[in-house]
This record gives structure tokens, C-alpha cells and sequence, in this order.
């Protein structure tokens, strides 16, 4: 059997870590290791891992907080699976996610480096299916298609351990860095896509990905780790900067919103929403607020 290196990266999640090692422990594959790898905690979380009873899981604890990306590079470090995987603490496997992954390696070619899934993201409202039906392209050479956006989450993948010795966790980022790996991964690698949900995700308030700076932020890094993908790709690289720009109106920063707007103009110059809202972060930002609201609504 083939044995899988399972990373679970946690910072202060004792109250959902254990369900989430225990949605590993019942996957009906069982030839696994689970690498904790704890970003510093300042809760329980360290006692509830110790506390769960099967060798093979292994703790290693940061004795400084450095992020997500980190820490998941910690675990692939000292992995000795063929494959990685990796799980969220505050995300749940269904209990057939290894097995069908791994079944899937088996029938594809050797082109074929990850292997995805759907899953379900709850959240307070509504529960949604990822990746949504806009996404016209799941399988092969994914790569055009993840310059659009991202649509794999990390807990979604099994992954070749050969594809890190391309590419791996950007620590710079504190957000999207799954994004930013698996573009990176594309330029090698072909992907393979299960249509079923084999996990699901549970979005909460203090999520990463509720963080708009860091958003921002990690947008900027990731536009300029593959600038020459994204360059020949004029109209996504416009979107992207639109993205930046209207974020940034709408925290207040108008000056530097207006610059990544005329960058989307001056990378695509049919961006008409682009021109739209250039005008529009003149008249303040609660405009800028009420017209991204109404936007977002109907799209």
C-alpha cells in the first residue's frame, strides 16, 4: 500500500482540531501519517493532540507563529508519504476522500501530479457546492483557467510529493497561498477532478480568508510571483487588478485603489467597469461602498 503524508497546519483551534484529525483516522484508507503541525498555539491545542491516542500522529510545534504556509512547508519537509495531503482544523473529510483519490492516481497517466475533489463550504446562510459552474475547465492542464481564480481547496487535493521539488508554499503570503501553489504546480503537472463533495469547509468570522489587507495583500504577491503568466492574459490580469483596486477604495485607501485601476485600464483597456469606478472613488468611499455592494449583489 501506498502510504499518505497527511498535514493538518493549526494556531489555537483546540475545540476543532480533534474532529478534524478524527475525520482523518476514519478514512476507510488507512496507510497514513498525520503531521500536526502547530503554529505556536496559545490554547489547549497542544493537549488535545497529545491526548489523541494512535502513533501515527506526529506533533511538531513552531515555537513562533509564521503562518499557514509555513507550517504546511514544515510538515512536507519531514513527510515520507508518495503522496501529501493536507486538512484544515476547522474543515471535516468525508470518510471515502483518500480512497477515491488514490484510485483515481492509480487509472490516470504519470503526466497527472494532483487529484481534486468538490467539497461543500457551509456557511451561516447557505451551503455551496465548490467549484461552481463557472469553471469551464476542471481537468488536464488546468493552468488558464486557475490564472481566472481560485477553485481548489487546500483540504480538496492529493498530491504527488515529487510535484514540491518544482514549487512550494509561498510564506509570504497569509492568504491564497493554496491559490499560488497550485498555479505554480500547473505549469508542470495535469489535474484530475472528482465531481462529489468529499469534504466540507466551515467558514468562520476569524477566518484568513475574512481578512480584506491580507486578501490584498497576498493578491498583490501572487500577481507578481507569475506575472509572466498573467501577462499573457491581458483580460484576467485587468480583472485582478480591478479586484485590488475596489478593495482597497472601499477600506478608504482612494489614491492607491485609483492606481490599480488604471493599471486594469491600461492592462485591458475594454475594462468599461474599471473606467466606472475610477470615476466613482472621486465622489468618496461610501460611494464606492454602496456601488460595490449593488454590484455584488446582482453578480
Amino acid at each position: 500500500m501506498t502510504k499518505i503524508s497527511v498535514i493538518i497546519p493549526t494556531y489555537n483551534r483546540a475545540n476543532l482540531i480533534g474532529k478534524s484529525i478524527q475525520s482523518v483516522l476514519n478514512q476507510t484508507y488507512q496507510d497514513f501519517e498525520i503531521i500536526v503541525v502547530d503554529d505556536s498555539s496559545t490554547d489547549s491545542t497542544e493537549d488535545v493532540i497529545k491526548n489523541l491516542d494512535d502513533l501515527r500522529i506526529i506533533y511538531i510545534r513552531h515555537k513562533e507563529n509564521k503562518g499557514p504556509s509555513a507550517a504546511r512547508n514544515t510538515g512536507i519537509k519531514v513527510a515520507n508519504g508518495e503522496y501529501i495531503a493536507f486538512q484544515d482544523s476547522d474543515d471535516e473529510w468525508f470518510p471515502e476522500k483518500l480512497e477515491k483519490q488514490l484510485d483515481l492516481f492509480n487509472n490516470s497517466a504519470h503526466e497527472v501530479g494532483v487529484v481534486y475533489s468538490g467539497f461543500y463550504r457551509i456557511e451561516p446562510d447557505k451551503k455551496r457546492y465548490i467549484p461552481l459552474n463557472r469553471v469551464t475547465q476542471k481537468e488536464g492542464n488546468i493552468h488558464n483557467e486557475l490564472l481566472k481564480g481560485n477553485f481548489i481547496g487546500a483540504p480538496a487535493v492529493l498530491i504527488k510529493k515529487k510535484c514540491f521539488e518544482k514549487t512550494n508554499f509561498d510564506e509570504d503570503l497569509h492568504a491564497l497561498e493554496d491559490w499560488d501553489l497550485w498555479i505554480g504546480i500547473s505549469k508542470y503537472y495535469d489535474f484530475r477532478y472528482i465531481n462529489q463533495a468529499l469534504f466540507q469547509s466551515y467558514y468562520t468570522q476569524n477566518s484568513v480568508s475574512t481578512d480584506q489587507n491580507k486578501t490584498i495583500d497576498a493578491l498583490k504577491i501572487i500577481l507578481m510571483n507569475h506575472l509572466d503568466d498573467f501577462n499573457k492574459h491581458k483580460k484576467i490580469l485587468s480583472k485582478h487588478y480591478f479586484k485590488i483596486g475596489v478593495r482597497l477604495c472601499s477600506n478608504g485607501d482612494l489614491k492607491n485603489g485609483r492606481d490599480y485601476l488604471i493599471k486594469a485600464v491600461n492592462a485591458h483597456y475594454l475594462n468599461i467597469k474599471a473606467l466606472l469606478m475610477i470615476f466613482i472613488s472621486f465622489l468618496g468611499q461610501n460611494m464606492v461602498l454602496k456601488i460595490t455592494m449593488i454590484y455584488y449583489k446582482f453578480n
